[in-house]
């Protein structure tokens, strides 16, 4: 907690308790952050760095607007998403594995894998409810609980605000060697939360989205309302705070890769920002992180899209159409198929789907392969551009 006794930011609360893997009697200092400002000063240099950022969303924005089915684009996204959130917190799953997870039977994944679907499931929750309602703290608390649901972090107080003290640093240090130690549990943290969100659902209505955004993703991780799952549940407001302020209209913005790449950094920013007050540094930081995502993303949209009409062409020249077509167009959301699946999606009987995948294996457009006894049907160039 070294440097934080003199923040502008926030302050220090004395803690004591037991922890609870050792049975050690503790006292400490805790870190409560102020409520957020409603007007900070920004230099010159990052106020370019914002509107550049802002100018790669809207570009992006305006590539998903042009498809015929932006939600296609939406699935694959956010696997992607996922895989790099989760790995930022320690869970490790390869993109291909996640992305052929769409064909598995959750009985068969293992723990890694079924905390990552989990982030998915919540992340489109998470999407149905921001285009017609405003973030409540009993909304944002059961994406938690859905993000942790049936894995090792779902403790006693899984979809609540934590009832216990938690803190940041090495797994076997006492809570006193601590990097940082978020607010205890109980008034002050549900009070902080609660500001954290009246401020989410009211912001300040001449700052950009993107600086709204970097002001909320600091706040809700010095606060760490949740006993786990807070870097992800953060993550992932960045991208629902962009589409309540309609910087963003489909949900298909990659963040995490970017701030998986410089993760020190990334922690050290935050801690930075608790020490200091320079809301300019963090800002900056954050806002080149969006800024990049989007551009990435908006390239990768744009290798899809042209990936998509080179195996439409393909299909149609070689005489294809029905079933075999629909399912080409569909690749760039769903890489990996099964027949019986592809069967209830467009009507048709299993030895129907079978005939219309096995055609476009024929053309390259998918690979035919063995996993667990069953055939999968797999779009290797689509996994390629995903996984770049």
């Amino acid at each position: 907690m070294e440097g934080l006794a003199t923040s502008p930011t926030g302050s220090l609360v004395p803690i004591s308790g037991t922890d609870a893997r050792t049975g050690r009697a503790y006292r400490a200092m805790a870190y409560l952050a102020h409520p957020l400002p409603r007007t900070i000063e920004l230099s010159t240099a990052t106020w370019a760095v914002v509107v550049r950022a802002e100018a790669a969303l809207a570009r992006l924005d305006q590539a998903a607007s042009q498809v015929p089915e932006p939600a296609l684009l939406r699935q694959p996204a956010w696997r992607r998403e996922a895989q790099s959130t989760s790995a930022l917190e320690g869970t490790v799953a390869p993109l291909e594995t996640v992305l052929e997870s769409e064909v598995e039977r959750r009985g068969q994944m293992s723990s890694e894998m079924h905390e990552v679907l989990n982030f998915v499931v919540a992340a489109d929750e998470a999407f149905a409810w921001i285009a017609e309602r405003p973030l409540t703290a009993g909304f944002v608390a059961s994406l938690q609980h859905r993000l942790v649901s049936g894995t090792p972090s779902e403790h006693a107080d899984a979809g609540r605000l934590r009832e216990r003290q938690v803190y940041i640093g090495p797994r076997d240090a006492p809570i006193e060697q601590a990097r940082f130690v978020p607010p205890p549990p109980g008034d002050q943290l549900r009070a902080a939360f609660e500001r954290l969100l009246d401020w989410v659902n009211d912001p300040p209505a001449d700052m950009p989205p993107v600086v709204q955004a970097a002001l909320t993703h600091y706040q809700f991780e010095a606060i760490h309302p949740f006993s786990d799952g807070n870097g992800r549940i953060g993550r992932l407001l960045i991208v629902l705070q962009l589409m309540r302020q309609r910087a963003l209209h489909e949900p298909i913005l990659v963040v995490s890769p970017w701030f998986e790449a410089r993760r020190a950094e990334y922690q050290d920013q935050l801690l930075a920002l608790s020490r200091t007050g320079d809301w300019d540094a963090w800002v900056r930081f954050f806002a080149t992180g969006v800024g990049a995502a989007a551009e990435t993303t908006h390239g990768r949209v744009r290798s899809l899209l042209a990936w998509q009409q080179e195996a439409l062409d393909r299909v149609r020249a070689a005489g294809a159409s029905g079933v075999a077509e629909r399912v080409a167009a569909e690749l760039i959301g769903t890489p990996f198929l099964r027949a019986g699946d592809v069967a209830a999606r467009h009507g048709v009987t299993h030895q129907g789907a079978m005939v219309a995948l096995r055609r476009l294996a024929q053309l390259g457009v998918l690979d035919e392969r063995t996993r667990n006894g069953r055939v999968v049907f797999a779009a290797p160039a689509v996994i390629r551009l995903l996984a770049r």
